[in-house]
């Protein structure tokens, strides 16, 4: 694993305040910020992946728009007033 330094500057007194927080957890400054950057990279991974997911979906859609493969208001409405009219059955059976 090639490994570099990543060197930068900050106030003495938070440097001071980090170690001391980073020796309560029995954990070096460096493994802390090692730990922060991995987080951050892997999030932003996460946030780029689920970005291009979504994209994907909406092209879904729009080409099943475009070819007309759609679903009525109406059916949509009927599915929903279904849905509702069922989890009152069940809400009104857990009340008795």
């Amino acid at each position: 694993m090639n490994q570099s330094t990543f060197t930068f500057r900050v106030e003495e007194d938070l440097k001071e305040n980090f170690a001391t927080i980073a020796k309560s957890m029995d954990r070096t400054g460096a493994q802390l910020l090692r730990d922060y950057m991995r987080d951050i990279v892997r999030k932003q991974t996460e946030k780029e992946e689920h970005d291009i997911w979504f994209r994907e979906q909406v092209h879904v859609g729009l080409d099943a728009a475009n070819s007309g493969d759609l679903i009525s208001a109406e059916d949509v409405e009927a599915e929903a007033a279904a849905w509702r009219e069922k989890t009152r059955g069940r809400m009104r059976s857990t009340d008795s």
